[in-house]
């Protein structure tokens, strides 16, 4: 069943998966030391990041489905974004009256899918070294020259002085 799901998810869905985790265990790793309610901030980091891990599946689904619906696509993909954020909201709110974890571990976990939206790039690059320069975004070298004039010319033919009459 698994290896049937990573055969259809999408590439780029699997390295933000890959960016989540590392982010995971970036923010396990480095606070866990100073914390004394350690197990409440790993309960709450790993619920975030199995969060931000459910999100990044669930927004490449709905867009999946939602770009297929032609007009319809705005309102279908408006509503799993609402459909999202509301069972984000769920769990931040049964986190926060139980106190079953850290609320701010939560948070932090789940930022790690903004986090894993920056690194994509660079994790692409460490999964797929041999297309170097695939993808990326052209960058223009030299400018155009633009010498200020609407009609391509420099002007010089419309500099004559003229006279006003006051």
């Amino acid at each position: 069943m698994m290896k049937n799901l990573l055969e259809k998810v999408n590439e780029t869905v699997l390295e933000l998966w890959t960016g989540i985790l590392l982010w995971g265990i970036v923010c396990q790793l480095i606070p866990v030391w100073f914390l004394k309610e350690k197990a409440d901030y790993s309960l709450g980091l790993w619920l975030g990041i199995l969060l931000a891990g459910a999100s990044a599946f669930h927004m490449w689904w709905a867009l999946d489905r939602g770009l297929d619906r032609g007009g319809a696509a705005q309102g279908y993909i408006r509503k799993t974004a609402f459909i999202r954020y509301a069972v984000i909201v769920v769990v931040f709110a049964v986190v926060m009256l139980t106190r079953a974890a850290n609320p701010l571990a939560v948070f932090l976990g789940i930022m790690g899918l903004k986090a894993a939206a920056y690194l994509q790039p660079f994790v692409h690059r460490r999964l797929h070294p041999d297309k170097e320069g695939e993808g990326e975004a052209f960058v223009l070298q030299d400018p155009p020259e633009w010498n200020g004039h609407p009609d391509g010319t420099d002007g010089a033919e419309n500099m004559e002085k003229k006279e006003v009459n006051l």
